[in-house]
Parts: C-alpha cells; structure tokens; sequence
C-alpha cells in the first residue's frame, strides 16, 4: 500500500534536507500553469515511458491537481514493488493552500 501525506509534512521534509523525488504526474500544459519548485513532471499518460527511471526503494511522493490521479499511480507502484510511496493529499492546490500562495490555483 502507499501512504497520504499532507502538503505541509513534505515541504518541511524537503526544507530539512531530506532525500524525496516528488513527481507530478499531471500534463505539461497543467505543469505549466502551477509548479512546486522541485517537482519532476512525469505525466500519468506516459507511464509506460518512466517508470523504469524510478528506483524501487526511494522515496517518492506523487502529485497531481487535486490527489486522485497521484494516487492512482501510487496504488500502480505499490502493487509493482515500490516500498516508500505516498500520495499528497489534495494535490498541487493544497501545496498552493498550506504551503505557497504563489503556487497558482486553478
């Protein structure tokens, strides 16, 4: 399974130094409206194209607009061998809420 984690819990967890690859499985013309600053897009659409760039034992934190595409991969990964990852709940609008107002909403 994968875990939920809150907006506010990653960005205190990346401003300590800690090691996570956040991926943005929106679209690009998505990315380009709204962006957290350390975020890799890697769209859900092109999965089959990525996925082997990812390393099974990393830390990873998926994203999307509001949490439910992010969490479909979240469940793709958990169930092909990926052991630490979570989904951020409510997505690149709750970093924009919780974490940075100048994260555009949309």
């Amino acid at each position: 399974m994968f875990k939920i984690v809150t907006a506010s819990e990653i960005s205190e967890r990346m401003n300590n130094g800690e090691a996570i690859r956040l991926i943005d499985v929106r679209e690009p013309m998505e990315f380009a409206i709204a962006t957290v600053e350390g975020a890799e897009l890697l769209p859900m659409s092109r999965i089959s194209e990525w996925l082997d760039s990812l390393e099974p034992n990393q830390s990873i934190v998926v994203m999307c607009h509001h949490g439910v595409r992010s969490a479909n991969v979240c469940m793709y990964l958990a169930r092909n061998g990926f052991t630490d990852v979570s989904n951020l709940h409510g997505g690149i609008d709750a970093w924009s809420v919780e974490v940075d107002a100048g994260v555009a909403r949309y």
